[in-house]
């Protein structure tokens, strides 16, 4: 037998022993755990890319990588019908209010996740005096993920939506 093992319980062991041994036949757990637990295995991005990065996120999604494996494959073409925001590009100003709008419309609870460098901070084209471009996701939405790179492969795309799925089941809070 080996070590940490629970022993066979004896013959002549009352029923109060033989349920401390066992344990509960029936585990019951908050019903939000439950939800976080099928919320995490079934993400539905919301299709919505802005520029080069776009390209890696279609990537992640066809079948060399295949992000149904996780849950994640259905791209969803409304924003009341997706759960995941993925700002994929460059966010220029005139995009913000359009971005904030499809955020409003997603049902909650809801995670946005931001990919790529020019997503993140603005990227090449952050510097003194520029009018253009928004300097950070995070400024127009709650972001929950970052992803960096320029752009980021499509594995870091599926490591980033693992690290949504740990989130989500951990019970993180939700972004509303």
């Amino acid at each position: 037998m080996t070590e940490g093992a629970p022993s066979p319980p004896s013959p002549s062991a009352t029923q109060e022993e033989l349920l401390a041994q066992v344990g509960p036949l029936v585990h019951l757990d908050v019903l939000e755990n439950l939800l976080n637990h099928a919320r995490a295995r079934s993400l539905w991005p919301l299709t919505f890319g802005l520029a080069c990065c776009a390209i890696e996120m279609m990537a992640a999604g066809a079948s060399r990588f295949d992000m149904d494996r996780f849950g994640s494959g259905v791209f969803r073409p409304s924003a009341r019908q997706a759960d995941v925001m993925i700002l994929a590009g460059t966010i220029s100003r005139k995009m913000g209010p359009v971005v904030k709008a499809l955020w409003d419309q997603m049902p909650s609870p809801k995670w946005a996740i931001a990919m790529g460098g020019c997503t993140i901070d603005g990227g090449p084209f952050k510097y003194p005096g520029q009018y253009a471009i928004i300097e950070g996701a995070d400024k127009i939405i709650p972001v929950d993920i970052y992803i960096p790179g320029c752009p980021p492969r499509p594995e870091a795309l599926i490591a980033g939506l693992l690290m949504l799925e740990q989130k989500i089941k951990a019970g993180k809070k939700f972004n509303g």
